[in-house]
């Protein structure tokens, strides 16, 4: 077992050796031409694979000679209009415009628009807890004292257990059944929400139109643009006829953004969250006029079917008001559609630089066909040996000239020679004398000689070499 310094000693010697070539070696290229048919078809093949690749897909389809900008500013304001009405159990009806169903006025490229609701009168005063919380269920004063915070309690709990009743909140006289159970007494806003009664719907919500109002900048090429037409009328977007149209019928979105219908229904109902997305794909060397956006919609909250808690999309807002030195308000829990917009685009025009880049990255992806060509050649083929010969070759330029045998040759005014390979010849055997006309070089046994020859037999042609030259011709 080698020891630790010889490791030692043979890592280091293996550094130095790594380094002293680095330092000291030159490598350059050397162009060997070789005659064989399969190689030939198969880097043809691959070069036209990639110059097609290059001009159908990197030029045309990826426009390789514009300079692209993706870094797009954007404005967008959203108006919905519609008139909606509802019913209420005494068979009365209600109608709603746009400022009772956008909640709230204005957002940052959204909107949310409220379908169904749930709207609770309430007044400061005391009452009884809620009977969905279950802490609240008492029979006497002590279990309605020091309890634990609770974050479903919906008031200041102070510490008395009352009798359920039919009682009128707005009123502090309460009529008290016998009753066995009671809920303890808060302070704060009575009567409780109760979220368990049925939700006034809204109807002919499907048929509102949302005016989608987009501005544009490109900063890189100072470009500004909108979605609207010069001289717009008044249309609704059809994805055939009226593909420019930016008011939009929300059955339309809703169809889009969800194709099952029972989904779609229940959307009206809980409420749900839909993107609308404006891509953007300028050509600047043709006119900004042409440039349209293109609109697509999705649905981001998960399906009804798939999740059991906390569906759909819903929230709570209150409207304040003072009267007779009584404080009210109306408690809103309103289910509804929410509208994000996303904005998003590229905008390319012709750039010099820009093209004289991707036709150098274009003639560095050609030399990967030779790469891949010469990794068969030089490995995967029965004459891989015999063409890494004259692949590969060590030149050391400190040794003697005066005992090179390309110096002998140059001194002596000789050709190099060059050596044939009958094509009719089985590589393994020759079956016919090969001819030459020039000095050859035969090495066997580290030992070169020189000679002239008219006819090589086969015994001896596997001991003939080519000498150095600029290219090497093999058949």
């Amino acid at each position: 077992m080698p020891s630790r310094s010889g490791r030692c000693c043979k890592f280091s010697l293996f550094f130095k050796e790594l380094f002293y070539g680095f330092v000291t070696e030159y490598e350059t290229p050397k162009i060997v031409s070789i005659h064989t048919y399969a190689m030939t078809t198969l880097l043809r093949i691959m070069q036209i694979v990639l110059l097609l690749y290059s001009i159908f897909y990197l030029f045309l389809n990826e426009k390789g000679y514009q300079k692209q900008d993706s870094s797009i500013i954007s404005s967008v304001t959203l108006k919905v209009k519609g008139i909606g009405y509802s019913y209420t159990p005494k068979n009365e009806s209600f109608a709603f415009d746009g400022s009772d169903y956008i909640v709230p006025p204005s957002e940052n490229n959204a909107i949310f628009i409220m379908t169904n609701f749930i709207q609770t009168d309430q007044v400061r005063s005391k009452c009884g807890e809620s009977p969905t919380v279950s802490e609240a269920i008492c029979i006497k004063h002590s279990d309605c004292q020091n309890k634990p915070y609770n974050p479903n309690i919906n008031g200041r709990w102070t510490g008395r257990c009352i009798m359920r009743s039919n009682v009128n909140q707005f009123n502090e006289v309460n009529t008290t059944k016998n009753q066995t159970t009671g809920l303890c007494e808060l302070q704060g806003w009575c009567p409780v929400e109760n979220d368990r009664v049925e939700a006034t719907f809204i109807n002919e919500v499907v048929n509102f139109t949302i005016f989608i109002k987009n501005f544009i900048e490109f900063p890189a090429f100072h470009v500004k643009h909108k979605n609207m037409v010069e001289n717009l009328k008044p249309c609704i977007f059809h994805p055939v006829e009226e593909k420019d149209c930016p008011i939009f019928r929300l059955d339309y979105i809703l169809r889009e953004a969800e194709k099952n219908d029972s989904e779609r229904e229940l959307m009206l109902h809980l409420g749900g969250v839909i993107r609308v997305k404006i891509d953007w794909n300028c050509d600047l060397d043709r006119s900004i006029k042409l440039c349209k956006p293109i609109y697509s919609f999705a649905r981001l909250d998960t399906k009804f079917h798939e999740e059991s808690f906390s569906v759909g999309f819903n929230f709570r807002f209150a409207s304040n008001w003072k009267y007779s030195k009584r404080y009210l308000r109306a408690l809103t829990k309103a289910y509804g559609l929410r509208l994000i917009i996303c904005v998003s685009g590229k905008a390319g025009k012709f750039d010099f630089i820009t093209l004289t880049l991707n036709i150098g990255s274009i003639i560095g992806i050609f030399g990967m066909a030779t790469f891949f060509c010469d990794i068969i050649l030089l490995n995967l083929t029965k004459k891989s040996s015999v063409y890494r010969d004259f692949v590969y070759q060590r030149v050391n330029i400190d040794a003697s000239r005066s005992n090179s045998v390309s110096q002998r040759i140059q001194n002596r005014d000789e050709n190099v020679g060059a050596l044939f390979e009958n094509p009719l010849t089985n590589p393994e055997k020759f079956s016919l004398p090969i001819w030459t006309s020039e000095t050859f070089v035969s090495f066997a046994d580290d030992k070169y000689t020189t000679s002239t020859y008219d006819f090589i037999t086969p015994p001896d042609s596997s001991k003939i070499q080519p000498s150095l030259g600029l290219t090497n011709i093999l058949k």
